[in-house]
């Protein structure tokens, strides 16, 4: 009934907007077809602006440099093109009858030194950013495919970190998640080619970014408002990627990339291919075919060091070796050294068709991205709690009789994307009609992962800490491989599918309303994702036959943090599982609790329309409309307790399924008006409504529940803790505020200024809630919650110039204040960059800057991950007009992760990568 109900409301509102479309038909007259290129037409030029001086009507240059005027009818006008970079320029036109026109129309270069500017190097790619953001219907930034190869990026999240407003969340000291304006990546939208992505990680709905290589990309746009027509899930923005087209360049052009980088910190070195083809082929004297294929292929090995505190620093219970009395000291219970060697290879292909005719277009679209991580870790846990005090101070503390684990992970874990999506548009009399279905798919695979734990009793340890890396002593057994016992082996075979499909229409009409050009459009679009993870665990806890890390015993880690001890070998471990895994003693009971309780299936339909009126009055622009998202969830999993009866002597397991369904929806108005004050002078204003889905782990149908029984004094009693998803979860919900403007002085830059607020509503915590009425008689309950609002203002800064000498200046900045603690919330982010090119020369150098971010709270205190700044250096040389090499450098000042807990001087994670350098050499026709 609930679906049937769903329907008839969607119907109704799709008959609504049907109806509302009737106007007067127009008389059939003349289309125009132009092709903005440079003066050699060698070039299509994107974001130029066309303009009809007599008409007032104004068009935007598509991605192959195209324009079209509509129903023009006979007579005499002036077109007039703009473009940063370019002289503007005006061309005669004459409308003598009915049909299609089609004209090309080339620029010059403002100044005729550079006439590369319209073709290639620095200058080429802001150009092409610039003029696309200047005639934008909203805010946006955006980074070409030009200006990515123009820092040393290895993917699309560190090629969007240099946007104002942009900063990302670093694995392994690589980019991966992307924050825009400082908001969770999980509240972001990501799509490619205008496909929404899924995510290939279990819990969650931020994507990865690290996944896509950049050399797949032909432009990355970054949308900070939206407009009805665009989903609504963005509260942060919305990214599209969008993979090349044959359109995009000149026809047989071609590119080819060979690099080969060092890591300084494993000394290890690593190549790269990658390469790229177009061709455009004439079908008919209507039609032409474009095909573009792009492949790349990268692996990469590294490594990093790492002491992290676990559980942070806080007040515990000690005993004390001269009394036996329980003492209670501040400190850290267990602090760890770890050491990882990494092997990270990404392959890329993209495959694009294009069939462009006078009245329709259609496409073929496709990406495929594979990307591995070969991970061996091994890991010392230095566990103090366990042993006996011999003295300690606010820094320091040493032990006797404590206990330390040598453990190793062994993992190979493979994640993948594939984007597909077929469409085209279409004009039907007054109409243009533009279609598409997308497929896409992400998953993640950990097959065969070992962990194995040897553990060691009887030590003598200590830590001393007075800055971001503690300092660790130990007895000479602990160093003897022979004194830890293989405690313990865990086997897992891990699997996430997310998998979307998606159609939609747009539907637009032209019209004149007193003088004032203005089209209407309306749409719509639907959305199925299912998102399923399943972990298979096992536990070995016995059978070993004695073995202790003398048996696995390898060359001591060349460690930079301090003094490791030896390290134990992956290829000995690995053999010893498999000769006798037959032979180990199974726990039940912990691979059922693994097993079942992190396994679920969620699955989400949402259907949207909207409908929005575009209009141009004078000097404003403005783009008003609703959009309507409805939301059908379900989701299912395992309720898993374990029940310890100490007074039965019993310990087992209870699994029942749970399955859940939600539904809700949401009306979405929006507002974007922007008004040329001149042609060098923009000022937006923008009044956007947006929400955010729940993550996939945080309204995930599982409960975790741990029952224990004892008898203490003749009383039996019954202790209970929890650990539960919340299917109920609301979405986010957020109302915004931007409002900026930009200066554009002439040649190619840009100043601009802007103020932006957020005010979000049903904010997702983690909360203890034994105490909600629905969990009575339990000691604690974690589950996640809609636990309140949340306020963000900021400003954005942004200046790009480009000085005729040859140099280039990029600098930008973000202030925000959320007048409390959000997750990844950082007060300033920003980047410099200055750069000098001439015909043969280009260079980069730029920096990267993000502030302190709250984490999350441990032991009631937060943690923080330090401000971290880093340094990287691009050079090219153009040999010729087709080949170039070009070197990087790679965080220069070798800038390490830091967090830490309460304050500065106390640890909770210190990691170091290195520098990497890149030498590489690129053929190219473009």
């Amino acid at each position: 009934m609930k679906h049937t109900l769903n329907m008839m409301k969607r119907s109704s509102l799709a008959i609504a907007c049907m109806s509302s479309l009737y106007a007067a038909p127009t008389l059939a007259a003349t289309d125009l077809i132009g092709t903005v290129t440079n003066t050699d037409k060698s070039v299509n030029i994107e974001g130029a602006l066309a303009e009809i001086e007599q008409l007032n009507i104004k068009r935007v240059t598509s991605r192959d440099g195209t324009f079209r005027f509509n129903g023009l009818e006979a007579g005499q006008y002036t077109i007039k093109i703009t473009y940063l970079g370019a002289e503007p320029a005006t061309f005669p036109l004459t409308v003598s009858e009915d049909g299609v026109m089609q004209m090309a129309f080339p620029l010059t270069a403002a100044d005729e030194r550079i006439e590369e500017v319209l073709v290639y190097g620095q200058r080429a790619s802001q150009a092409t950013a610039l003029n696309r953001q200047k005639n934008a219907n909203r805010v946006t930034s955006i980074v070409s495919a030009d200006a990515i190869g123009q820092f040393p990026d290895q993917n699309v999240a560190e090629s969007l970190q240099r946007l104002p407003g942009l900063s990302i969340q670093r694995d392994q000291g690589e980019g991966r998640f992307v924050s825009i304006r400082g908001i969770d990546p999980n509240l972001n939208n990501l799509s490619i080619n205008g496909v929404n992505v899924p995510s290939p990680e279990s819990g969650v709905r931020s994507v990865a970014m690290d996944v896509i290589p950049s050399e797949l990309v032909a432009s990355l746009e970054v949308s900070k408002t939206v407009t009805p027509d665009m989903d609504a899930d963005a509260i942060g923005g919305s990214v599209n990627v969008k993979s090349l087209s044959a359109f995009d360049r000149a026809d047989g052009a071609y590119s080819a990339t060979v690099q080969g980088s060092y890591a300084d910190l494993r000394e290890e070195t690593s190549p790269k291919l990658s390469g790229s083809y177009s061709a455009i082929f004439k079908m008919s004297d209507d039609y032409k075919l474009g095909v573009a294929a792009a492949a790349s292929w990268f692996e990469r090995s590294f490594g990093s060091d790492n002491v992290e505190t676990d559980g942070g620093w806080g007040s515990f219970d000690a005993e004390d070796a001269s009394t036996g009395d329980d003492v209670e000291i501040f400190g850290a219970e267990e602090i760890e050294q770890r050491a990882y060697w990494i092997t990270r290879e990404r392959a890329g292909l993209a495959l694009n068709f294009d069939l462009k005719g006078e009245n329709s277009s259609y496409y073929l679209r496709t990406l495929y991205s594979e990307f591995s991580d070969d991970e061996y870790r091994l890991r010392n846990e230095y566990k103090f709690s366990d042993g006996k005090l011999l003295s300690a101070t606010d820094s320091s503390a040493s032990f006797t009789d404590a206990e330390m684990d040598r453990d190793t992970k062994d993992r190979y874990e493979e994640q993948s994307i594939l984007s597909m999506v077929a469409g085209g548009e279409t004009y039907l009399d007054d109409w243009k009609l533009e279609f598409s279905a997308g497929y896409s798919k992400s998953d993640e695979n950990e097959p065969d992962r070992v962990d194995a734990d040897f553990k060691g009793e009887g030590l003598e340890i200590a830590y001393l800490t007075s800055g971001q890396i503690p300092e660790f002593t130990q007895g000479a057994e602990a160093h003897e491989l022979a004194n830890f016992e293989l405690d313990e082996i865990v086997f897992e075979d891990n699997a996430t599918d997310d998998e979307e499909v998606s159609a939609r229409f747009d539907l637009a009409r032209e019209f004149v309303w007193n003088n004032n050009n203005a089209a209407f459009k309306f749409g719509g679009k639907v959305r199925q994702r299912e998102k399923i993870n399943t972990l298979t665990s096992i536990v070995y806890d016995g059978g070993f036959n004695d073995a202790t890390g003398a048996d696995f015993a390898d060359d001591t880690p060349d460690w930079g943090l301090g003094n490791f001890g030896p390290g134990i070998s992956r290829s000995a471990i690995k053999n010893f599982f498999s000769a006798n895994r037959a032979n180990f003693d199974i726990n039940r009971i912990d691979s059922e609790i693994d097993s079942k309780g992190e396994s679920f299936e969620s699955s989400e339909d949402i259907w949207a329309a909207y409908a929005m009126l575009d209009i141009d009055i004078d000097k404003w622009n403005i783009v008003a409309g609703v959009r309507y998202e409805s939301t059908d969830f379900d989701t299912s999993g395992n309720r898993v307790e374990l029940i310890v009866d100490e007074v039965a002597d019993e310990e087992r397991v209870e699994i029942s399924p749970w399955d859940i369904s939600k539904s809700y929806d949401h009306f979405l108005p929006s507002l974007n008006i922007r008004y040329d004050a001149s042609e060098k002078i923009i000022a937006r204003f923008a009044y956007t409504q947006t929400i955010a889905r729940p993550t996939f782990g945080d309204s995930a149908a599982f409960q975790i529940i741990e029952s224990e029984t004892t008898e203490d004094d003749g009383e039996i009693v019954t202790e209970r803790k929890a650990e539960v998803g919340n299917p109920d979860l609301d979405p986010y919900e957020s109302n915004n505020l931007d409002l900026s403007i930009e200066y554009y002085p002439g040649n190619i830059g840009v100043l601009s200024a802007g103020l932006f607020y957020k005010d979000i509503t049903n904010y997702i915590v983690q909360q203890e809630v034994q105490d909600n009425g629905q969990w009575d008689g339990f000691e604690e309950v974690i589950q996640p919650v809609n636990g309140g609002d949340a306020e963000l203002t900021g400003i954005e800064l942004a200046w790009t110039k480009s000085f005729e000498n040859g140099l280039l200046i990029v600098a930008n900045a973000t202030f925000t204040d959320s007048g409390e603690e959000l997750p990844n919330q950082s007060d300033t982010v920003g980047n410099i960059a200055v750069g000098y090119e001439t015909n043969s020369l280009s260079t980069r150098l730029s920096l990267s800057h993000k502030s302190k971010s709250f984490q999350f709270e441990d032991q009631d205190a937060p943690v923080y991950e330090d401000a971290h700044n880093q340094l990287d250096f691009n050079v090219k040389y153009y040999i010729n007009d087709k080949l170039h090499v070009y070197f990087n450098g790679v965080n220069l000042t070798d800038e390490p992760l830091y967090l830490y807990h309460q304050t500065n001087n106390y640890n909770y994670q210190y990691e170091e990568y290195g520098r990497t350098f890149e030498l590489g050499l690129t053929w190219s026709t473009f």
